[in-house]
């Protein structure tokens, strides 16, 4: 249980580093593709939440590929597809239970659930600002 825990937390503190860096930097490249959407008053707001949208996917998708690294490092789960599919069902707390971990590791893939449940969370907040101040929604005219 305590090595559960103390890779866990390893792998959360990682994945939220990823997260801040990804978006900053999803923040940085839509700052400057701005210029270039703002000519189009239609399609520069949609062209904009798409960027938004697709940066938050890769974001994401890294992360549960480093998830899956350690599952299969670990052997959580045997072999490479086994371990992406579970790190994916469980980050995005699906949990089909048709792929189950080894025992030793049911905490750990518990915290997975949890760090994906936050970091999911964070990247819809990060979405919702997007919408209201580079996208098609703004305060005041749409709600």
């Amino acid at each position: 249980m305590v090595q559960d825990l103390a890779i866990g937390t390893v792998l959360i503190a990682a994945t939220v580093c990823l997260h801040t860096l990804g978006l900053m930097a999803v923040t940085d490249l839509t700052a400057r593709l701005m210029p270039l959407w703002r000519a189009h008053a239609r399609v520069g707001p949609v062209l904009a939440m798409m960027s938004v949208v697709l940066g938050i996917f890769a974001i994401l998708s890294v992360e549960i590929w480093f998830w899956a690294g350690a599952y299969l490092l670990l052997g959580v789960v045997p072999g490479g597809e086994a371990a992406l599919y579970f790190s994916t069902t469980t980050f995005a707390t699906v949990g089909f239970g048709d792929v189950v971990p080894h025992a030793q590791w049911r905490l750990l893939a518990a915290l997975e659930g949890i760090d994906g449940f936050l970091l999911i969370g964070w990247s819809t907040a990060y979405l919702v600002s997007a919408g209201t101040r580079i996208g098609p929604f703004r305060i005041g005219e749409h709600f």
